[in-house]
This record gives structure tokens, sequence and C-alpha cells, in this order.
């Protein structure tokens, strides 16, 4: 049987603990979803065609999913990623059939929670039953009430944003914003870390896009950075109140005008080296900093991450398909240059993200223990398993406290998944809160106020969203 929606699931061994977390997640239990990082997109929302089947609803879109199974020697084009997705069915039954390798994962949790929450399945996927789950999932499917506006709706999401290219025309979200059957906001995230890489076909390509867009000549690095302020603009008007950035490190820092043209020029004329490459981007980060600073626009950082690890996969299948990896990573110093220049700014603002939990002590609660303008982000990605985001609140509110975190932030594509990662945030946090309660750290009304912050009152501030 599933296991995953058990009524006290992760709210504490302890009956005391267990009965305060009880008391303090039930008072949020049903309370709307504030979603301001995700990867859901516009674009199904916007077309709201009902799902293919279980497989492209739960597998395909999600590689926490894609990349276990993979790792136990399914290959990715089995799992309905490639040109072609092959039979869902069949990509259905390799999930099932290996059933038992997520046993323990965060990612089995999200799965039996959507089951049981969003289709009222008590049975546990196995190979025996591959076929009668695909089928009893599909019938639901067709269903208007199980189309992707329909369950946004359903889950009770208030806002949901979207990650979305400087290029994006946005008609999409448009599109939703008069959607009268649509009651989430949907809004845009500017994205623009691919243009901070030179030197490749791509990033030529995309320089190439964004002056067709804005009328702005990207082949001169003034250029583009006025282009990418006139999107930002753009987005802006269109309801974003945040951008997003990924990058292998956190130092941001500046360089001259003429030195970051001629490295724009060398990136053009591929005789960029790859310490120019890395310098042009760690600029390119700094400009961003200061572009965040004249808008109000939310950066959010999330550094320490080799991009594409398996060029082969990446080649065939391109990117996001679970080889994204962690380094180490540092936030103290490369952002020095940066938090100088506007971390005491009243309209700079930044979450700080990472997969190196090292970091939430040495370098993300000190630093958001003293700047105004620095949050540190909910546990992400590797760190989202029950234990590790435990260890996030320890490190980070003994320096920070609560009140300069994020909000849970849910980081996914795979839409059903939304309510389910939620949900365990909100049980994680009932029962830190119920541990400081019974050691008399904290009062139980207190506790119940930080709850309903951080599940509503921080997310809203923290990104802008009012």
């Amino acid at each position: 049987m599933l296991d995953g929606k058990h009524s006290d699931g992760l709210l504490g061994g302890r009956s005391k603990v267990r009965d305060l977390a009880r008391e303090i997640y039930g008072a949020v239990e049903g309370a709307a979803i504030i979603s301001p990082h995700g990867h859901v997109s516009a674009r199904s929302l916007a077309e709201n065609r009902p799902f293919n089947g279980p497989s492209e609803l739960f597998i395909t879109p999600d590689h926490y999913v894609t990349r276990l199974l993979h790792s136990i020697g399914i290959p990715l084009e089995q799992l309905g990623l490639g040109d072609e997705p092959g039979d869902q069915r069949s990509v259905w039954r390799r999930l099932c059939e290996n059933w038992h390798v997520f046993a323990g994962t965060p990612t089995r949790y999200w799965l039996e929670d959507s089951l049981s929450r969003v289709f009222g399945i008590a049975q546990s996927p196995s190979a025996h039953n591959a076929d009668e789950l695909y089928d009893e999932i599909s019938s639901y499917l067709g269903a208007p009430e199980f189309r992707p506006r329909e369950l946004l709706a359903r889950f009770n999401v208030e806002v949901l944003a979207t990650t979305d290219d400087p290029v994006d025309g946005l008609e999409h979200h448009e599109h939703l914003e008069q959607a009268a059957d649509l009651p989430t906001r949907v809004i845009p995230t500017l994205r623009a870390d691919a243009y901070m890489a030179p030197g490749t076909d791509t990033w030529r390509e995309r320089l190439h896009a964004l002056t067709d867009v804005t009328g702005q000549d990207c082949e001169n690095y003034s250029g583009l950075l006025e282009a990418i302020r006139m999107r930002r603009a753009f987005f802006k008007e269109h309801g974003a109140t945040a951008t997003d950035c990924g990058v292998r490190d956190a130092w941001a820092t500046p360089l001259s005008r003429r030195q970051a043209e001629v490295l724009h020029r060398q990136g053009l004329d591929g005789s960029i080296t790859p310490e120019g490459v890395e310098a042009y981007r760690r600029n390119m980060l700094f400009e961003f900093g200061c572009m965040a600073a004249e808008d109000g626009l939310v950066m959010q950082l999330h550094a320490g991450i080799l991009r594409n690890h398996h060029t082969p996969t990446f080649e065939r299948f391109g990117p996001d398909t679970g080889h994204d990896l962690p380094l180490v990573a540092s936030y103290t110093e490369p952002l020095r240059e940066l938090l100088n220049a506007v971390g005491t700014c009243p309209t700079f603002r930044i979450v700080l993200f990472t997969v190196d939990e090292s970091t939430f002590s040495r370098d993300i609660a000190p630093l958001a223990g003293f700047y105004p303008s620095v949050y540190a982000g909910a546990p992400w990605w590797f760190l989202d398993a029950p234990a590790a985001a435990r260890r996030y609140r320890a490190a980070i509110t003994e320096t920070a406290g609560f009140y300069k975190t994020s909000g849970f932030i849910d980081d996914t594509r795979a839409l059903c998944s939304i309510p389910a990662r939620h949900d365990a945030s909100r049980r994680l946090d009932a029962t830190y809160l119920a541990e400081l309660v019974s050691e008399h750290q904290l009062e139980i009304d207190d506790a119940h106020s930080i709850m309903q912050a951080l599940v509503r009152d921080i997310p809203h501030a923290v990104f802008r969203l009012s």
C-alpha cells in the first residue's frame, strides 16, 4: 500500500513533538500554494490540452525520476526522452517494474502523494499492476477536470512562476492572464544564463535572436546590456517579479567596459580563451546584480552546478536530462564586490540557493544575517530530501532566523508534484517548530505565527508578489 499519505508522515517520531507538529501543520494544511520558482511551461497551461498518459505526467518531464532509472541501466529513450518518445505504456512499465529503486527517496514520497491525492490510488506500483494503473490513470486524464489549468485550480495554487528566455514574447502568459477558468496568477521569470557564456554557436544565435526582438545591436557589448535591460522591463510589465540565474560559481567580478567589449568581440570571432569566458561570465553576473538594484526584480542565484556532465547524453537528449551535478560552492568572497556595490541598496534583493549544504551555515546564513538584501533560498534539488531540509533549518535559523529565508521552492516541471512537495515542506517545518516548542525555545503561539509566515507572508514579501 502507498504510505506517502500517512496522516503523520514527516511529523516527528516522538509523541509529544508529533502532537504539537500535527497541530501546527493542521493550521496550514489547506493553505494556498505560493510557487515563486518552477518550470511548468506557460505554453502547456495556455494550451490546456489533456495529458497523453501517466508517463507524460509523472516520468518524462521529471529528471528526479529519469535520472535514478537511468542509473540502474535503463536508457533514456525508454523513458520517453529524445525525438521519438516511444510507447507511453512501456515507459510507465519501466517505473512500475523498478518502484523499489525509489524506496527512501523524496521522489517516491512525491509520487505516492500524487497518486493518492490526485487519482485516489492506494496500490503501490509494481510489474504486476503496471497496466492496470496505466489504464486507471488514463481514464481520469480524459476528463476536463484533469487538464493542466483545472489541476492548478484544484491544487489551490495562488501564484505560479515559470522560467523563460529573455526573447520569449510571453504571449502564453497574456493568454493565461485573460483565462476566466484559472484563478492562479501565472507570472514569468527571466533567465539569461545562456547570454553569459560567449564563444559558442548557441551564444551567437541567441544574440541574433535578442537583436531581432529588441532592435539593439547585440554584436557589441553595450548593445547586449541594453537589450537585457529592455527585456527585463518587458517581463516586469508582464508580471515578473524575479529573475533566475544558474552558474558554475558565484564570482561576480566587474570588468572595465573596454575589457568586456574586447571579450565580447573575441566571443563573436571564436578567439576567446576559457579564461576569457570565465571573466566574461563573472562580469555579466555583476552586471545582472546591478540591473536588479535598478529595476527591483528579485535576483535568484544558484551556483555550484556543473551542467551537462555527460556530453554524449547532452548531445543526444539536450539539457535538463538528469546529469547536472553538484560542485563545491562558495558565496562569501565571490559576492563581496557585488554586495559592496548594492548589498545595502533598498531595491536590491538576492536569494541564494545551493546544492552544497556546507554553505548554509558557512556562507549563506551569515550573509543573510547581515545584508538586508540577502535571503537564504530553500533546500533545493539534491537537498530537498527530508533529512537535508531539517539540516537546512538548523543551519540557517540559528544565524539568520526564519524571516530571512525564501519560503518553500518546489523547482519542478512535474505539475502533479507541486502540492506533494509543498505539503512535505509544511510537515517538516511544523516538526521543526514543534521541536523548538517542546524544548521551550518557542511558545506555541509563536510557532503558529511563524508557520503561517513560512507558507504565505514570507514568499509574498521576499519575491515582491504583492
